[in-house]
């Protein structure tokens, strides 16, 4: 196997997230289920724009934050994800490259416009997301440069690119280049409404070792196994991934290996003001020990590190160097 030049390539819906801050009565007139993902088409999207409150745009994604996170660690980094050539898609593509990233997808010259996820962030800290796919949902098997996808350590993949039928197939060629070149490949889980739609389908990838790292939630390993028990939830992951992290909000995480079930507490916060991205860039520190190689307990260490800080501003992706806050903790970088 040759060495790789990318810690982590990760595929995903390249999406502008425009933020603002509302109440719970404002998803309750617009039948939004609080803490969800909808998609909505172009005129969901006008309709919900007009409605909400003073907005900002700031590049999101929920793969594309991941990647921005490892970045910021010192992570080598990739991402593929399709955007317009419009105003949206321009400002997510200097966005990313900012970072570090390495982001090479020829944008789309004609067809829908970039993507965009209208999150409405309630006084709690919870979103709601309201998501357009726009040109994201036109990334295809062509855009999977098998070249850059070997090179990569590991390959990250949304549970988002489920949902477009095309990204679908994309994410399946990406998986089989991976692990034909030796590599391994990681999938996050996403959303609880997004399980919902494909568990069968996310339960067969976990089995036929299409992935092989599962990032979840609470709530999205409740909704994969269909039970409200913890404990034989997590039994069963344990049986059906290689190798696993369910996150916990305030109780830390749990790293589900295939003999050893690693508790991690949460890192301490002085306020907890938008949950955006918290487990986006979980993962991107918990990845990011893995290239490092550290341990597991480690790894959710930096995990829990980076989804402290970006729950302690609005938008998805870090402010604070996560590299230095690592080295300030004496964690590995």
């Amino acid at each position: 196997m040759t060495s790789a030049t990318h810690d982590v390539l990760g595929i995903g819906n390249a999406i502008v997230d425009i933020m603002a801050r509302t109440e719970d009565d404002f998803l309750v007139a617009h039948g939004m289920a609080k803490g969800s993902m909808s998609l909505i088409d172009e005129d969901g999207a006008r309709k919900i724009y007009a409605a909400m409150g003073a907005a900002v745009e700031i590049s999101g994604g929920s793969a594309a934050n991941t990647i921005a996170g490892l970045a910021d660690f010192g992570a080598r980094t990739a991402f593929i994800g399709k955007v317009k050539d419009d105003h949206l898609g321009r400002a997510f593509s200097h966005d990313i490259r900012a970072t570090g990233v390495a982001f090479d997808t020829p944008p789309a010259a004609d067809g829908p416009a970039t993507a965009c996820c209208y999150v409405l962030v309630t006084p709690d800290g919870e979103r709601t997301m309201n998501t357009y796919l726009g040109a994201a949902q036109n990334l295809a098997p062509v855009d999977i440069d098998p070249a850059q996808v070997e090179a990569a350590r590991f390959t990250y993949l949304e549970g988002y690119l489920w949902d477009p039928p095309q990204a679908k197939e994309a994410f399946l060629k990406a998986s089989a280049v991976a692990h034909g070149a030796g590599r391994e490949v990681a999938l996050t889980l996403s959303d609880s409404f997004c399980v919902d739609r494909y568990r069968d389908e996310f339960i067969d990838l976990m089995r036929t070792a299409t992935v092989d790292l599962v990032f979840a939630n609470e709530a999205e390993l409740h909704s994969l196994y269909q039970t409200s028990d913890f404990d034989g939830a997590l039994q069963q992951l344990q049986k059906d991934v290689k190798l696993a992290v369910v996150t916990r909000s305030e109780k830390g995480c749990i790293v589900v290996a295939p003999n050893k079930l690693t508790p991690v507490p949460a890192a301490p916060i002085k306020e907890l003001v938008d949950t955006t991205g918290a487990g986006d860039l979980f993962a991107a520190g918990f990845l990011f020990g893995l290239v490092r190689n550290a341990d597991h307990a480690t790894a959710a260490q930096l995990g829990a590190l980076a989804a402290a800080e970006v729950i302690q501003h609005l938008g998805a992706r870090p402010q604070a160097s996560l590299k230095a806050l690592a080295q300030a903790e004496g964690l590995p970088v």
